[in-house]
């Protein structure tokens, strides 16, 4: 997986404590400071080199070396049983061949302990982690899990540490994660010779996407001495076997290691498990070199070229950013304060940078590289715009730098700066369940690049320091002069060039040519790949048998039969539903309302999810978006609109529709949320025709990211439409959505959308129909239930409009393919099956974890080289489906979906195969919940406490009979003649009218407004 974040904070002063040395007999579970090791102590093979309390966190921090190898170590202690583990290397690659993105890929797939294929994907229905995953960024690679059982977590250490220090890196798992030339169809052989490969085949579907394509070029030319870690398909075919041991060999050690625990198991234990891993080697002189970017000694500009983009206007298709090299991120409160900087830049519609360049009508959105990203030794910010016309190139430009030079000199709003602070104490009280897994993906770039972990932690500390250096006056504005005016610049654009994806084709077949000839020939290569790709088949088919008893794993008796359940309290206020979860939010009130609609015309739906955006776009009569946004940072976490859909628990064909308004604030503040939720709820001025250009612009750009990166999603979505809910979902935030924008973004006409919205927002907010849900303390209870009657007695009292013919005007085809310039595709079958309080969903959510890991993986994936591939049961809307996911063998794919019912019927399931399916499924089950959720699933979807205890029993009682039975009954009689097929991606021959697909072509024109609707 690729990825592309530093928590920053306050330091105290320590002290040595006077047990210093007799702290090695002591258990460390506790996170009081004064009962943790401190500096100087030798534990375990293990000095103690620093040690950090951070109240604001609660949480303390011990760094560590081993004595041995020099492994740096890092263990945070906090009262949280969803323990982490995390162990990564410093990854510098070499060049552009994608090394280290391989490696992770390869690393998974054996070691010496456990000499199985693919430990790492056995090990997800062996676990009950909520957590497992491995990413490669630009200079390093990480490989984290999280879980809450005790005995999963020392089972998951030992697996990750020996995968990643002992991996097998054989020929055949190169082969099938890297690259290889093989028949496309393995089947036939003297089907056409294709590259094949995971990460071939990832990184193929990444340079497709404009956005990644800008990104990474412009990291190619402005950091030249960090290689592309993910690899150019260009030059991954140039990767050996050799180099990839060798590149393993010479990172992959204890020397080169970062590694991190998180959680409630106190740090003896930790250190005991990691000394008898870690002593086995001697220590190495590591390749940690800190790179850094360019020397800007004078103004840099470049130019490059890029994919062509179809959902945007065609003249409209440039890409530009200007960049300024800054400063050494070590500098932690320098770095909080370049922070603030870029925020108060460029976040928010009231943003200088947003107003000057998006609502100037330059661009429809921020260029992938824009902000500030200090990821590395050297802090870089860059402004940038995307669909940008031609002519409007070097007015953006010159746009930035003005800009700049206006706010230095006229200074920042107090107001502002306040606002970005608040926002940063909420999201110290805000604390999520995956807190430990956040606290470490945010401290890993920067501790592989100098800065130090502990000191990051320390939030009180810099906002100190930084409230010391603002107070003295012109501080930020000096940042500016230090790092901005003046200064030489890297402007970086990308120019669309309408062949550039037939030039990749070409680009791929010249290359395959090249290959083929080094083994004398087509005949003779055919000859050796063939029987090359057999033998792989046949290693992955006997992989589904293998015996991988070496693994360790829990038992299904491990998961307790009785749920956990909160206490939920219920009452009326103004006629409105109130549901009460009364709980410590560390003082932070969370609210959420549901307007139910029933029956709305389908020409007012269709628009709901612009309505949602639009309320927190427009401003109103009196006040401006910025002056509403700046209040809203100033008093909240933040207030959203979203609409909602949900499928009745017991019947598919009742559906509830409507929209949900949200918001979370201080205690203290909630009036004041309140009030900015009925400002915008009510007084949004919808008459301003140049703001909703502007956003649906951007949402229309917002698409094209969001189909690269979750194909997958939009394909499942559309072929959900079988019953009401996902029909409706499909609607508001599927492929028609994608074309009713993109189509009101290249008519540029939105008369009609903003009819519908000043039409929806006279009844969205009404109180009929109205529920409300509040989570806080004890003692904030009887505030809040009096500010929420001074809000829900402000609310009109109106009905909604109900629609005089069918509902939605929508039929999903049976076999849906949209073109997009990708070289890879995205591939979703789905049928109807049974609501949630049907036993039968049970034994359909089983067979779906069953079909991903026992089928759909192997032939998909493994033997298909798509990036991924699943089944899924949609329990709360009644769908059952498959999907693959950066597919480049769509045909293959969909006669493996087609055959997936015959084979769950016909393969001989064994205990152990449905005794890892549970234990699958549970990860999700008892995944931890952030307060800010508890009582959610009840009051969003009615699904009670009670039937979420019935369907815990029911998933733990499915056997094999029921797998079987489902299979036939929902699958084989179903699949064939009540699917719906969608795929998003490389235009196919097949994909015809002949053959029964409805093609639906993204190219929107000015001329072709009724293209819109599916």
């Amino acid at each position: 997986m690729l990825r592309g974040g530093l928590l920053i904070g306050r330091r105290l002063t320590l002290q040595q404590s006077p047990l210093a040395g007799r702290l090695a007999r002591r258990s460390y579970a506790t996170t009081d400071f004064r009962q943790l090791p401190q500096p100087g102590d030798k534990l375990n093979g293990f000095t103690v080199r620093k040690a950090k309390s951070v109240p604001e966190l609660e949480l303390a921090a011990v760094q560590l070396v081993h004595d041995k190898t020099g492994a740096d170590y890092m263990h945070v202690a906090r009262e949280d049983k969803n323990n982490v583990f995390a162990i990564g290397f410093k990854t510098n690659p070499d060049d552009d061949t994608g090394v280290p993105h391989i490696l992770e890929h390869t690393t998974l797939c054996g070691s010496n302990k456990y000499p199985v294929r693919d430990p790492f994907f056995r090990m997800l229905n062996r676990s009950l982690s909520n957590y497992m995953n491995a990413f490669t960024s630009s200079d390093h690679t990480t490989y984290p899990f999280a879980t809450t059982n005790a005995v999963d977590y020392e089972n998951l250490r030992d697996v990750y540490l020996d995968a990643t220090l002992h991996p097998l890196l054989k020929e055949t798992d190169f082969r099938q994660e890297g690259w290889r030339i093989g028949p496309g169809d393995v089947a036939d052989p003297k089907s056409p010779l294709l590259f094949k490969g995971v990460v071939y085949n990832e990184m193929k579907g990444q340079m497709s996407d404009a956005s990644y394509l800008f990104y990474i070029r412009f990291q190619d030319h402005i950091f030249p001495s960090i290689n592309n870690s993910g690899g150019d398909p260009e030059k991954i075919t140039d990767l050996t076997l050799k180099n990839l041991r060798e590149f393993h060999k010479k990172h992959y050690h204890p020397s080169n290691s970062k590694i991190f625990t998180y959680g409630d198991i106190p740090i003896e234990t930790h250190l005991k498990k990691l000394s008898d891993r870690l002593s086995a080697f001697e220590k190495i002189r590591a390749d940690q070199e800190l790179l850094e970017p360019i020397k800007l000694d004078a103004p840099q500009r470049l130019r490059v070229y890029g994919p062509h983009d179809p959902l945007m206007d065609k003249d409209s298709q440039h890409k530009i950013s200007v960049s300024w090299i800054m400063n050494n991120t070590s500098d932690i409160v320098e770095t909080f304060s370049l922070r603030i900087l870029s925020n108060l830049l460029l976040d928010g519609y009231g943003s200088p940078m947003y107003r000057g360049l998006i609502e100037a009508k330059l661009g429809s959105n921020f260029s992938p590289n824009t902000g500030y990203d200090t990821s590395s030794k050297t802090g870089i910010f860059s402004v940038g715009l995307q669909n940008v016309r031609q002519e409007h190139v070097q007015q953006v430009e010159d746009t930035i730098h003005r800009v700049l030079q206006e706010m230095c000199a006229k200074g920042f709003d107090p107001k502002k700066v306040d606002g970005v602070l608040h926002q940063l104490e909420l999201g110290l009280k805000h604390k999520t369940a995956d807190f430990g897994m956040s606290i470490m993906q945010s401290l890993t770039s920067g501790w592989f690049n100098g800065v130090d972990p502990l000191e990051a932690l320390s939030v009180e500390e810099t906002v100190s320091k930084f409230k010391e250096l603002y107070a003295k006056g012109r501080y930020l504005e000096g940042l500016l002069e230090k790092y901005f005016l003046n200064k030489n610049t890297f402007t970086f654009t990308m120019a669309p060039d309408r062949d550039y994806s037939e030039a990749l084709v070409t680009e791929e077949a010249t290359r395959l040519s090249r290959e083929i000839a080094k083994f004398g020939g087509e005949m003779a290569a055919r000859e050796i790949l063939t029987k090359q790709e057999a033998e792989l088949a046949e290693i992955q088919e006997r992989a589904k048998k293998q015996d991988v008893s070496c693994l360790p794993t829990l038992k299904v008796e491990d998961i307790p039969r009785n749920m956990e359940m909160k206490e939920l309290k219920t009452g009326e206020i103004e006629g409105v539903p109130v549901q009460w979860r009364i709980a410590p939010t560390n003082g932070i009130t969370y609210f959420r309302a549901v307007s139910g609609f029933k029956d709305l015309p389908e020409e007012l739906r269709v628009y709901l999810p612009l309505f949602t955006e639009a309320i927190l776009r427009l401003g109103t009569g009196k006040r401006s978006m910025e002056e509403v946004e700046d209040e809203i940072k100033l008093k909240t976490g933040g207030i959203r609109a979203s609409t909602h859909v949900s499928t009745n628990h017991s019947n598919l064909e009742v559906t509830e529709e409507g929209l949900v308004f949200s918001g979370f604030a201080l205690d203290n503040n909630i009036p004041d949320m309140f009030e900015l939720l009925r400002t915008v709820l009510l007084e949004t001025n919808f008459a301003q025709v140049s703001k909703l250009r502007t956003l649906v612009h951007g949402i229309a750009s917002g698409f094209v990211n969001s189909l690269a990166v979750s194909g997958h999603a939009y394909a499942r979505r559309l072929t959900s439409g079988t019953t009401k809910s996902p029909e409706a979902n499909e609607v508001l935030g599927g492929m028609t959505q994608v074309r009713l924008i993109s189509n009101m973004a290249a008519t540029e006409v939105y008369n009609e959308a903003l009819a519908r919205l000043k039409e929806i927002a006279e009844f969205a907010a009404r109180k009929d129909h109205l529920r409300a849900s509040i989570i806080c303390s004890a003692g904030a209870a009887s505030a809040n239930e009096s500010a929420l009657a001074k809000f829900l007695g402000s609310l009109p009292k109106v009905e909604s409009p109900v629609a005089n013919k069918p509902l939605f005007d929508f039929v999903a085809p049976a076999k849906a393919f949209f073109p997009l310039p990708y070289q890879v595709s995205y591939t979703a079958m789905c049928v109807k099956t049974v609501p949630y309080t049907n036993k039968d969903g049970a034994s359909l959510q089983m067979l779906a974890q069953l079909l991903t890991h026992k089928h759909l993986h192997h032939e998909i994936r493994e033997k298909g080289g798509a990036y991924g591939a699943g089944a899924f049961h949609r329990g709360a809307g009644g769908v059952f489906g498959l999907y693959s996911y950066r597919d480049p063998n769509v045909s293959n794919t969909l006669k493996t979906m087609e055959g997936a019912g015959e084979f769950a019927l016909g393969n001989d399931w064994t205990a152990r195969d449905l005794e890892e399916a549970k234990l699958s499924v549970f990860q999700g089950v008892d995944a931890p919940t952030s307060v800010s959720d508890e009582g959610m699933i009840n009051f969003m979807d009615g699904i009670t406490d009670d039937m979420r205890q019935t369907r815990r029993e029911q998933l733990l009682d499915v056997g094999v009979n029921d797998i079987r039975d489902v299979a036939q009954r929902y699958l084989i009689n179903q699949l064939q003649r009540m699917s719906a097929v969608a795929v998003l991606g490389e235009k196919k021959d097949w994909a015809t009218p002949e053959e029964g697909w409805d093609v639906f072509p993204l190219n929107i024109k000015p001329d072709e407004p009724e293209k819109v609707k599916l």
